[in-house]
């Protein structure tokens, strides 16, 4: 169908963009009945307590109408603590954090608020799906940097990033820890990474969804770096840290210039969302250090047991110093293309992953690697182990 012009209905803008991949291995995943390691949620609840909360909010009516634009005080206030205790990050809760439905929207409202068409958007590849969506609806103009495989981790190129960046560079879009890579960026890159934000200027807005997943090395807001509180939108959410993805509660956090204008996107997005979600996340903050202790802890005996089994398989295995999710390489197993691989792997193992090279521009560069997720039950991974050493063993 199109419109009296010949366009076609889907702007120009948004013309790659179509179904996910995600929505494409989710459904293949269901009609085959294989068990579905594509899609980062967990095939558990986080905690009661939490749940609860959620709970006692409807049952209270409260949320149940509209809640604050910026999000309910009581949330705001959780987050600033929460980046004041573990970061020594001051932020007023009144001005300089902001509530999104989840960090999706946080990330599409930073960019659709900072990015004028023709902005040039540095982004890690590969990258989240969204990223390069978010750029396009603003119009940016979106410059991969690649993080490239190197002693078995992935590893970014600093000289490569400053050469990306020229006088159109708007802004660097960060992720760490890193999906689908599990790369977490050191205390030294992202200095030079600041240092060069000051040097050209440029702002940062960086997605920190897997802060309280890191299992190797330790998570650095660069928002804590010399130079860089003024010029940084951080942004993190609760799905990824207290299992509890469909409630869609994220939030951004900045200077009161950067917040202001994230909230002026924001607000024409969603408006506002999850009203009794919020008063549950404001709780789930402040949970005792104990529970990241051991949510971390029992990620990493996930993280392993995948990793073993997918080694076993014959798989080369990029063992992920943060995310829930494994890269793998499946060259070994004598196959170069990720998609036809994971359209395949249903039939032949009766598991679901994900082709990393919907996470590039460069899709060649991302062909041979494919993305596994361990955010699931023990006899969950287990079995997929045992299927994929079945269907790989010579």
């Amino acid at each position: 169908m199109t419109g009296r012009t010949g366009r076609p209905p889907l702007n120009r803008r948004l013309a790659e963009f179509g179904t996910t991949v995600f929505a494409e291995m989710s459904a293949l995943a269901a009609r085959t009945g294989s068990i579905n390691l594509g899609q980062g949620f967990p095939d558990a609840d986080g905690p009661e307590e939490v749940r609860e909360a959620a709970v006692r909010a409807l049952r209270d009516g409260r949320g149940n109408q509209y809640p604050p634009g910026p999000g309910i005080p009581e949330l705001r206030a959780a987050i600033a603590d929460h980046q004041r205790l573990r970061y020594g990050l001051e932020w007023d809760a009144d001005t300089e954090v902001l509530v999104t439905a989840g960090a999706t929207e946080a990330i599409a409202a930073s960019l659709l608020a900072l990015v004028e068409p023709g902005d040039e958007v540095i982004a890690l590849e590969p990258y989240y799906d969204s990223y390069a969506a978010g750029i396009a609806m603003a119009g940016g103009a979106r410059v991969p940097v690649t993080l490239r495989p190197r002693d078995g981790a992935y590893r970014l190129d600093l000289d490569e990033l400053r050469d990306a960046v020229t006088d159109r560079t708007r802004l660097i879009l960060l992720n760490t820890p890193h999906n689908p890579t599990g790369t977490v960026l050191s205390r030294e890159e992202l200095a030079a990474v600041a240092e060069l934000a000051v040097e050209r200027d440029l702002l940062v807005v960086t997605d920190e969804v897997y802060e309280h997943l890191v299992f190797d090395g330790e998570h650095v807001p660069i928002a804590t770096l010399p130079g860089m509180r003024e010029r940084t939108v951080t942004i993190s959410s609760a799905g990824k840290t207290f299992s509890f993805t469909g409630w869609k509660v994220g939030w951004a956090t900045g200077s009161r210039e950067l917040v202001a204008a994230v909230r002026s996107a924001k607000q024409y997005l969603t408006f506002v969302s999850a009203g009794p979600f919020q008063y549950a996340v404001a709780e789930a903050l402040a949970l005792p250090d104990t529970y990241f202790e051991e949510f971390r802890a029992d990620m990493r005996v996930k993280r392993e047991l995948l990793a073993d089994g997918l080694e076993q398989a014959g798989f080369k295995v990029f063992r992920p110093a943060g995310t829930y999710f494994i890269t793998t390489d499946i060259r070994p197993l004598g196959e170069t293309d990720g998609f036809a691989f994971c359209r395949a792997l249903p039939e032949r193992a009766g598991v679901v992953a994900i082709p990393n090279a919907v996470f590039y521009d460069h899709k060649r560069t991302g062909a041979p690697y494919v993305r596994f997720a361990f955010c699931k039950r023990i006899e969950v991974l287990a079995d997929a182990t045992e299927r994929l050493r079945k269907a790989f063993e010579h």
